[in-house]
C-alpha cells in the first residue's frame, strides 16, 4: 500500500511542478529583485525590518493562493479527466487517495517554500543584513499555515467545485486572521446572544493569527520555545480534524 501512495504522491508533485510551481517561483524572484531598489533606499535603521517584511509578505501571498489553487482543485481534475475511476478501481483506499493528494499538495508547497527560503538568504546576504531565530520560526509557521488551508480546500473539493471552495476557503483565511478581533468585539457588546456566537464563531474558526510570526520576525523579537511548539500543536491538530472530516466525506461521495 505504502509503495503506491508514494507513487501518488511523486505524481501529484510532477503534475504541479510542471503547470504552476515554475511560475510562481519566478514571479516572487522577479518580485524580490524589482523591489531591491526600494529596499536599498530604505533607512539603514530600518532595512533588516523592510527586508523581512517583503521577504515573508510575498511568500505568504504567493504560497497561500497557490495552496487555495492546488486544494480546492485537488479532486476536480481527477473527476473531469475520469481518471477517478481508474484510481479507484487499484487495490488502494479512497481514504489513502486523499491523503495522498495532500501529501503531493504539501511536498510542492514545501519545496517552493524551501527556494523561497533560499532566495531569502541571497537578499540577507546581498544587503548585508542579520539572520534572526525568528525569521526561520516564521517561515516554519507558514507553512504549519498552508497545512491548515490545504485541509480545508481538500475538504471542501470532497463534495464542492473548484470555484465555491476557493471563495470559502479564502473566506476561510481572511476570516482566521480576524477571529481574535471578531471575538473582542463580540464580547463588548451587550447583547448575550452575540456573545456567545462570537465566542462559538472564535473557537469554530482556525485561528491563523497564532501561526502568524511575521511581526516577530520584521522586528527580530525573541520567541519563546513553548509558544512556538503549542501554536504549532494547535495547527497540526486542527489540519488533522479537518482531514479526517474530509476523509469521511469522501468515503461516501458518489461519482456516478
Amino acid at each position: 500500500m505504502k509503495p503506491r501512495i508514494s507513487a501518488l504522491v511523486v505524481n501529484g508533485f510532477r503534475e504541479a511542478r510542471r503547470n504552476r510551481v515554475t511560475v510562481v517561483v519566478l514571479a516572487f524572484a522577479a518580485f524580490l529583485v524589482l523591489s531591491s531598489s526600494t529596499i536599498a533606499s530604505a533607512a539603514i535603521v530600518t532595512l533588516d525590518r523592510v527586508l523581512v517584511d517583503v521577504a515573508l509578505g510575498s511568500a505568504s501571498l504567493l504560497l497561500v493562493a497557490l495552496a487555495v489553487y492546488l486544494s480546492c482543485g485537488a479532486l476536480n481534475s481527477e473527476i473531469q479527466r475520469r481518471t477517478i475511476f481508474i484510481i479507484m478501481s487499484k487495490p488502494i483506499s479512497r481514504s489513502a487517495f486523499l491523503m495522498a493528494r495532500v501529501g503531493s499538495i504539501l511536498l510542492t508547497l514545501a519545496v517552493l517554500e524551501s527556494l523561497m527560503v533560499v532566495l531569502f538568504g541571497f537578499e540577507v546576504v546581498l544587503f548585508r543584513a542579520s539572520f534572526q531565530p525568528a525569521q526561520f520560526v516564521a517561515f516554519g509557521m507558514l507553512f504549519l499555515e498552508l497545512v491548515v488551508i490545504v485541509a480545508f480546500g481538500v475538504l471542501m473539493s470532497t463534495f464542492s467545485g473548484p470555484i465555491v471552495s476557493a471563495v470559502v476557503v479564502a473566506g476561510l483565511y481572511l476570516a482566521g486572521h480576524q477571529s481574535r478581533d471578531t471575538y473582542a468585539r463580540a464580547s463588548r457588546s451587550a447583547s448575550a446572544v452575540v456573545r456567545s456566537v462570537g465566542r462559538g464563531v472564535y473557537y469554530l474558526l482556525p485561528n491563523l493569527d497564532r501561526l502568524d510570526y511575521k511581526a516577530q520576525a520584521a522586528y527580530g523579537l525573541s520567541v519563546p520555545t513553548g509558544d512556538v511548539l503549542w501554536s504549532a500543536a494547535y495547527g497540526l491538530a486542527y489540519a488533522a480534524v479537518v482531514l479526517v472530516i474530509a476523509t469521511l466525506v469522501f468515503d461516501r461521495r458518489d461519482f456516478k
